[in-house]
């Protein structure tokens, strides 16, 4: 392999430079870790601002200075810039124009929030091979997740069905659906947005067997685990004590409702360190629970470690829950719904419980197994064993991802007979 090829160029695209969630993180902590490995990382983004860790890791960063989707202060401009924004056509055709041809490989992370479908257009005009990284959905499902906000439950309708368009499920209005509808439609159709990418990047089992069947004809799939940070502390000296705690975003997806309930018939207090929509809601029906709202991620850690249990009631399906991780590396046991990819990390009895998604009266039978004291000193050495036997480390995680790379790089003769453009009239005629 040449020279060249052993420093790769990675133009990675998400909506956001600044960390603000589990996708933002992911492409900052690769970027920062591809940088250490001696390749070349630009990561393009939307909405700033950008992180001080890429700054301070020297990686070179494009950032529009958009706001994005909600933080728009105009709906109708935020509407046009989440169905085609052009300054990120523009921008992002004259990085990729300027980049080498024969090392350089654009990883999406996201397009959803920010940067829009459009992005297909200067990707596919470049001609360099080019890998997505399915940190939720929104590229097969309008709403992103599968998942029926309205009705509180994983949806199984077929995306862009007729039963889809007339199926109010959009977190909060349905004018908001159809426009998602629109999108999808936008993305699939005019820009063939999936057709861009003849590799796909899954984190699981799990999500694999979610979004395998949708994926354009003739991809690649690849399983990569995202990056965990996690100090190894050693097993717990006292793990059966502390309480069983939900620690994350409270949206009703997530299910804090759930777990309040199931906790309740148990006459359990339940413990919630985080924010979010839900917060009023599950405060007003449920007085009694222990809201320690946002904190630190010093303070995160440490009410994880001083857990008895983390409960992770998710409804939806998730993509890679790092909660799940973070919670075995310290040693404590996960209770997880069966219905999500965070159990795939949870072995059922012995490094943690599972319980039947949705189902508070199953997961009520869960918490109270959290009782018996030497069940918890089992699950808890079992926990921290099977993840500190190979720890997901930002290391393992670029071997991984550049190993894919340069899979990629390897098959790009082939790949370039994807260059197709979306002409002018095409896109114009669409809008019509």
């Amino acid at each position: 392999m040449s020279a060249d090829k052993d420093h790769l160029t990675i133009v990675i695209c998400v909506d956001h430079a600044k960390i603000n969630g589990g996708q933002a993180k992911v492409a900052v902590d690769s970027a920062i870790g591809l940088k250490r490995h001696g390749h070349r990382p630009i990561l393009f983004a939307a909405a700033g601002p950008a992180a001080p860790e890429l700054e301070a890791a020297a990686v070179e960063v494009v950032c529009l200075g958009q706001p994005d989707l909600l933080g728009n202060p105009s709906r109708a401009a935020a509407a046009v810039q989440g169905t085609w924004n052009f300054k990120a056509v523009e921008a992002l055709g004259t990085l990729l124009q300027s980049l080498p041809r024969d090392n350089t490989i654009v990883h999406v992370h996201g397009w959803a929030k920010a940067l829009s479908p459009a992005i297909a257009k200067p990707i596919r005009a470049s001609k360099l091979p080019a890998v997505y990284t399915a940190h939720e959905y929104f590229l097969f499902c309008p709403n992103g997740g599968f998942y029926n906000y309205q009705q509180g439950h994983a949806c199984g309708l077929e995306p862009l069905s007729a039963q889809c368009w007339t199926t109010h499920c959009d977190s909060r209005t349905y004018s908001r659906k159809l426009w998602r509808n629109a999108r999808l439609v936008m993305a699939q159709k005019v820009a063939r947005l999936p057709e861009v990418f003849p590799d796909y990047i899954a984190f699981s089992t799990f999500q694999k067997e979610i979004i395998e069947k949708r994926l354009p004809a003739g991809s690649s799939l690849h399983l990569i685990a995202n990056p965990v940070e996690a100090e190894n502390l050693g097993p717990k000296t006292d793990p059966a004590s502390g309480d069983v705690i939900f620690i994350g975003r409270l949206s009703m997806e997530k299910g804090p409702i759930l777990f309040a309930k199931a906790a309740r018939a148990l006459g359990m207090i339940p413990t919630f360190v985080g924010d979010g929509p839900a917060a009023a809601e599950l405060k007003a029906a449920f007085p009694e629970a222990r809201m320690l709202g946002w904190q630190k991620p010093g303070a995160v850690r440490a009410a994880m470690r001083a857990a008895r249990a983390l409960v992770f009631p998710s409804l939806w399906y998730e993509g890679q829950p790092l909660t799940v991780l973070e919670a075995k590396a310290l040693g404590t046991p996960v209770i997880v719904s069966d219905g999500c990819a965070g159990r795939v990390e949870v072995e059922d009895g012995v490094t943690g419980l599972w319980f039947k998604g949705g189902d508070a009266n199953d997961l009520a039978r869960a918490l109270a197994l959290t009782k018996d004291d030497e069940l918890i000193k089992k699950l808890s050495a079992a926990s921290y064993n099977s993840y500190w036997a190979d720890p997901p480390t930002l290391d393992r995680h670029i071997e991984r991802l550049t190993a894919v790379y340069r899979g990629i790089l390897e098959k790009q003769p082939a790949n370039a007979a994807r260059g197709l453009s979306v002409s002018p009239g095409a896109f114009a005629e669409s809008l019509s």
